[in-house]
């Protein structure tokens, strides 16, 4: 462990020392939050070294910031930054090829580190069907267009097929001026000044400014419609309904808690709390699996987010997630466009016919010209919402989630919980763990019992609740930064944990349930498996699933992160880059929308 330590550490400091050298700034300082007025920077933080390619793209990722701070002036790049939203994410996405491709010119190596990076991005991309230029962003088809057209690397097949849905759009911008372009690498004021120009001619983007427009002016609505709502209540509705398009300058980052208190309870309510108890023993009975003991549950909680830390901490720790999302604002604003777009569409599907108001139904018109006595007839789209739908997202909270696989599923649902409330979806947001590591007070309890033989499970159970279904996403949008506090991430029971979640669900009056689990891997308890057979919790794990799967009305999808879970669920998938997650979720999730699931 602490060569493992002392190799990272050495690592980091190489990587320093490259950022220095190559920017011709020593003075720089990573370890300080970057800001306008100084070149400093967060470093990128050193935590995956499993294999080759996490040393490349640790050391693409130093040489790009030191590109940045080398060959990018900010007041230049400030004065020609489009206004609109969709136009400055192709506008940063030009600047960064601008100055990585100078760099490349002119050292071999960081050349080599930038193209080997972009080769293996490329080689992980997505793989879920492509049918419309709907399923694609637009930003992220420009940076395909730029690496083949500006950092003249080949792209294989699936990205030439994510591409050509806008390659003809963006040549017939960007073809007669690439000559220029490619001259005035060296010319910043040029180069980013001929960049906005075109970005600001651009047809195609009108679309996202657009719907831009349509969420303000939904916003303005509401607003009309709720006059007695107070200044601060309308400045987040503002926020909410601008997120998923908004640039990194838009993320939320300041929140007031007071605004929207929660009861200070660590049990939601009595019902809950009966629940925690008892869940287990009636499930598992149920399930019919005699042979899962617990030793004692008078440790275990069910917490609400907010009780676990101070007000001040819970927003600490909510900016930091904040500080996250900007590194994947691309990844959040496709997610929920893509998933709205497609629940939306299924909600869309039939029309009431000969009203009195309404659009002017033109199939009648001839009937009108044949008998200028009828009456005009007008239709109405029907409104087939996904009511009675609740989806309840269950993360593993342990310690083998802490770093970049946390986060992603702490963005995933802040994305799926605001965009799926927008359609009319419930979704309530679960997270498991246990309040020690090594059995804390039940295994001191057995202890003191003379320590009987094969004595069940032997944690403290932490089962947290991050947003009720019948919370508000802004309501309950602090809570989920609490899933990056690193204290709080210790053994993972996953059985006990969806006999939990399936218990909530039960209770729920919707028609449509939908439980999906976020894990990475099998379910670890040192504690537990020191006592019992070491198949102990996978076994218990097996059967809750299986009785969910196949004698229940409540849909189960699993997402594996690095490992395979399909050994658990039927509906499972793996992920090997964290950063696929948010795809797979939109993938898997409209599937279930689509395909309700026939009961045994």
């Amino acid at each position: 462990m602490k060569k493992d330590q002392n190799i990272k550490e050495k690592f980091k400091q190489a990587l320093i020392s490259t950022i220095k050298v190559i920017s011709d700034d020593f003075k720089i300082d990573p370890k300080i939050k970057k800001d306008s007025n100084t070149n400093n920077f967060d470093f990128i933080e050193v935590e995956n070294l499993e294999n080759k390619q996490n040393y490349v793209k640790l050391r693409a990722e130093a040489d790009s910031e030191a590109l940045k701070i080398k060959f990018s002036d900010k007041e230049t790049y400030n004065q020609n930054i489009p206004k609109n939203t969709a136009r400055k994410k192709l506008y940063d996405i030009s600047e960064k090829m601008r100055y990585e491709i100078l760099g490349s010119n002119m050292l071999k190596g960081v050349s080599k580190n930038l193209k080997n990076n972009y080769n293996y991005y490329l080689s992980i991309k997505r793989k879920d069907q492509l049918k419309t230029k709907e399923d694609v962003s637009i930003s992220e088809a420009f940076e395909l267009y730029m690496l083949k057209n500006f950092f003249d690397i080949k792209l294989n097949s699936l990205s030439e097929n994510i591409l050509n849905f806008w390659e003809k759009d963006f040549d017939s911008s960007f073809s007669k001026h690439i000559n220029y372009l490619k001259k005035n690498i060296e010319n910043q004021k040029n180069y980013n000044s001929k960049f906005s120009e075109i970005l600001e001619s651009m047809d195609i983007l009108t679309s996202e400014k657009n719907e831009d427009d349509k969420q303000n002016e939904e916003n303005n609505n509401q607003q009309e419609e709720n006059p007695n709502k107070d200044a601060s209540d309308k400045s987040e509705g503002d926020q909410e309904n601008n997120d998923v398009t908004e640039d990194q300058n838009g993320i939320d980052m300041d929140y007031d808690i007071s605004q929207h208190e929660i009861n200070e309870q660590l049990v939601d309510t009595d019902s809950e709390k009966e629940s925690s108890e008892s869940v287990i023993q009636k499930v598992n009975g149920e399930v019919g699996d005699k042979d899962y003991k617990i030793f004692t549950n008078k440790f275990d909680e069910i917490a609400k987010a907010e009780n676990l830390e101070t007000k001040e901490e819970v927003t600490k720790l909510r900016k930091s997630l904040d500080q996250q999302l900007i590194n994947f604002q691309d990844l959040i604003t496709k997610l929920a466009n893509k998933l709205q777009r497609q629940l939306l569409a299924k909600q869309n599907r039939a029309w009431d016919f000969d009203l009195e108001e309404g659009l002017l139904d033109s199939s009648k018109l001839p009937r009108i010209i044949l008998d200028p006595f009828n009456s005009l007839s007008f239709k109405k789209e029907k409104d087939l919402d996904f009511k009675d739908t609740v989806v309840t997202l269950l993360i593993d909270n342990s310690g083998s989630m802490r770093g970049r696989p946390i986060t992603i599923a702490a963005i995933c649902a802040d994305i799926l919980s605001r965009t799926l409330e927008r359609c009319s979806v419930k979704v309530e947001i679960l997270g498991f763990t246990t309040k020690n590591w090594k059995g804390g007070k039940s295994r001191e309890e057995w202890n003191k019992n003379n320590k009987p033989k094969n004595p069940g499970r032997l944690n403290d159970l932490r089962h947290i609740i991050y947003k009720s279904a019948d919370t508000q996403w802004r309501q309950s949008k602090k809570n989920l930064g609490l899933m990056l506090k690193e204290g709080l991430l210790k053994e993972n029971i996953d059985g006990e944990a969806i006999s939990w979640a399936f218990s909530r669900l039960k209770k729920r009056k919707e028609e449509r349930k939908i439980l999906m689990v976020i894990s990475d891997g099998a379910p670890v308890d040192d504690s537990t498996l020191s006592v019992n057979s070491g198949d102990f919790l996978e076994k218990n794990l097996k059967k809750i699933v299986q009785f969910i799967e196949n004698k229940s009305d409540i849909e189960i999808l699993a997402i594996g992160i690095g490992h395979d879970v399909s050994r658990y669920y039927k509906k499972a998938i793996k992920i090997t880059d964290v950063q696929e997650l948010g795809d797979v979720m939109i993938g898997e999730l409209s599937g279930l929308f689509e395909n309700k699931k026939k009961l045994n």
